[in-house]
C-alpha cells in the first residue's frame, strides 16, 4: 500500500446550504478527512468546503444532485456531498440521505438528523453517503478491489492533443474498469425497469393480447434461433434507446477537464439501461413462458402449426412474446416523464430516518 505521501489524492467537495450550522461545518470539515482515511486507506482524503444553495426552493432532490454534479465538474472534484437545510423526502417517506453512485454525487438532508448528537449522525451519514458512492457497504475494511477503485477514481487519464474521441473514451474505460464496474454495480440496475410503471403496463399489455394470438404461434413456429435472437437484440436496442434519448441522458462535456469523467457518466448510464432492460426482457421470457403454458392449449398450438407441438416450440413462442412485448414496453417508455427515467437510470439508494422506520415498524 503507498505511503502517505505516495499516494493519489482523492478530493471530495462538500457543499453546506447557507441555512447549515457553522459549527457542523466546522466538525465535518476537521473530523472527517481522518475517518475517510481510517474506512477507505489507500489515497489521500482532501475536503473541499464551500457554501452553494445550489438550487432555489422548490426543488426535489433530483434536481439538488444534478445541480450538484454540475458544481462536481465546474470545480474538478472526484466526488461530491451536499448538506442541505431542506428535507427531503421519497414519495411519502423522510429520507436522511440519497446518492447517484454514477454521478459520484450524494447528499444528507440536516432536518433529518434530529436535535440530538447531529455533529456524530452528519458524520455517520456523510461516511455512509460516500460508501454508497463508492458501491459499499457495511463497515468491513476496504478490500483489493475497493482499493483499485480508488486510485482509478483519483488518477485523470492524460488528455493527448492528438487524441480522437474514440481513442480517448477506449482509454478512460481501459484505465477505469474497477471503477466503472463499482458505479454500475452500485447503481442496481437490476431495479430499473421496476421503476417505470408506464413501461411495464405497456409491456404486460402488449405480452398479453401476442400470446393468445394464431399469428404470433405461425411466426414463433417458423423462426428459428438466429432470427429470434436478432429481434431481440433489436427489442433490447430500442428500449435501451428510448430512455437514453428520449430522457436526454447521454451527457457532453463543457470543457476539456470534464471529457474523463462525462465519458464514466455516459459508459455507467449506459451500462445501467442495458442492464436493465435486458433484466426486463428475461423476466418477460419466463413470464412469457409461464402464460404459454397456462394458456396456450396444446392441442390448438398444435392444430395452428400443422404438426404435433413440443417444449422448443413453446420456448420460441414465449422468445418471440417476450420480445413483442419488450417493444410494447419501448412505447410505454417514451411516455414516461424526463425526471421518472433519470430516478429509474440512476436509481438514488435513500435510506429512512429513525423515526420514521420507527413509525413504519
Amino acid at each position: 500500500m503507498p505511503d502517505e505521501n505516495t499516494a493519489p489524492e482523492l478530493t471530495v467537495g462538500v457543499v453546506h446550504a447557507p441555512g447549515v450550522a457553522d459549527h457542523l461545518r466546522e466538525s465535518l470539515t476537521t473530523g472527517l478527512p481522518a475517518l475517510l482515511s481510517e474506512r477507505f486507506p489507500g489515497v489521500r482524503w482532501r475536503l473541499e468546503p464551500v457554501t452553494d444553495a445550489l438550487v432555489v426552493p422548490p426543488a426535489g432532490a433530483l434536481d439538488l444532485l444534478e445541480a450538484a454534479r454540475d458544481r462536481m465538474l465546474e470545480d474538478d472534484w472526484d466526488l461530491t456531498v451536499v448538506l442541505t437545510d431542506l428535507p427531503v423526502r421519497d414519495a411519502r417517506r423522510t429520507v436522511l440521505t440519497q446518492a447517484s453512485p454514477v454521478h459520484g454525487v450524494g447528499l444528507v438532508s440536516v432536518p433529518a438528523l434530529g436535535a440530538v448528537n447531529v455533529r456524530q449522525k452528519a458524520r455517520a451519514a456523510v461516511l455512509r453517503t460516500v460508501s454508497t458512492l463508492l458501491g459499499e457497504s457495511g463497515d468491513r475494511p476496504a478490500g483489493d478491489a475497493l482499493t483499485a477503485r480508488l486510485s482509478q477514481l483519483s488518477t485523470d487519464t492524460p488528455l493527448h492533443a492528438r487524441d480522437s474521441t474514440v481513442r480517448f473514451v477506449a482509454r478512460v474505460l481501459g484505465g477505469n474498469a474497477r471503477l466503472l464496474a463499482g458505479m454500475v454495480r452500485a447503481n442496481r440496475p437490476w431495479r430499473l425497469a421496476m421503476s417505470l410503471s408506464r413501461a411495464l403496463t405497456a409491456a404486460f399489455a402488449t405480452g398479453v393480447l401476442v400470446l393468445v394470438t394464431a399469428d404470433i404461434w405461425l411466426l414463433a413456429g417458423a423462426y428459428g434461433p438466429l432470427r429470434l435472437a436478432a429481434l431481440g437484440l433489436i427489442a433490447v436496442g430500442a428500449v435501451t434507446t428510448t430512455l437514453i434519448v428520449g430522457a436526454e441522458l447521454w451527457e457532453r462535456p463543457r470543457a476539456p477537464r470534464e471529457r474523463e469523467q462525462v465519458a464514466m457518466f455516459n459508459t455507467a448510464t449506459a451500462a445501467t439501461v442495458v442492464i436493465g432492460v435486458l433484466v426486463f426482457y428475461t423476466a418477460l421470457y419466463v413470464l412469457s413462458q409461464l402464460g404459454a403454458l397456462l394458456l396456450v392449449d396444446a392441442g390448438v398450438f398444435g392444430d395452428a402449426l400443422g404438426r404435433p407441438v413440443g417444449g422448443a416450440d413453446y420456448a420460441k413462442l414465449a422468445w418471440l412474446t417476450a420480445t413483442l412485448a419488450t417493444v410494447g414496453g419501448a412505447l410505454g417508455a417514451g411516455l414516461e416523464s424526463d425526471d421518472a427515467v433519470r430516478q429509474a437510470a440512476y436509481t438514488r439508494r435513500s435510506e429512512l430516518t429513525e423515526e420514521d422506520s420507527l413509525a413504519q415498524s
